[in-house]
């Protein structure tokens, strides 16, 4: 493969991994950073070395634990009860099948269905269907950050 080849193989591993922090079928940040590596491994390492691919690293773990972590935590703070956590889980597995709108919402409507099958709250499945929404939507906000910081240690260890 000529070096060329192999670039946009970079390139296009970067893009599907920003795509991905979207889309829950792709692993986001780890694609974005086995672009970077690769782009690196081009390069012999000589422009991108060791520090940068570890803080990239480590940008790439905390980004995948934060996916976790923000859906808990909206969870959690509403008092969701752990058929609202299944049900977010399961939401967003089908969201995946249903385009955009249904990756964005559907974890709302699993867990808010998960609450009122364990409390038959309508209120309180709101509630807590709305926590949990907002928690994954701070979870892909902070992915996209750490992506777009991943990127940009990348471009800055490429030209200087």
């Amino acid at each position: 493969m000529t070096d060329t080849l192999l670039w946009a193989l970079s390139a296009i591993l970067i893009l599907l991994g920003l795509a991905g922090i979207v889309l829950p079928a792709l692993p986001g940040t780890f694609l974005v950073l086995a672009g970077i590596v690769l782009g690196a491994w081009i390069d012999d390492f000589t422009r991108v070395g060791w520090i940068a691919l570890a803080a990239v690293a480590v940008l790439a773990v905390l980004a995948w634990a934060m996916d976790y972590v923000a859906a808990m935590l909206g969870a959690k703070r509403a008092g969701a009860s752990r058929q609202a956590i299944i049900g977010a889980a399961l939401g967003t597995v089908a969201g995946i099948f249903m385009g955009l709108i249904g990756v964005l919402f559907m974890p709302l409507v699993g867990a808010a269905a998960g609450e009122f099958m364990a409390r038959r709250s309508h209120s309180g499945a709101v509630r807590v269907g709305i926590a949990t929404w907002l928690g994954l939507l701070a979870g892909m906000l902070a992915k996209f950050v750490l992506a777009f910081m991943m990127i940009g240690i990348y471009i800055v260890a490429l030209l200087f």
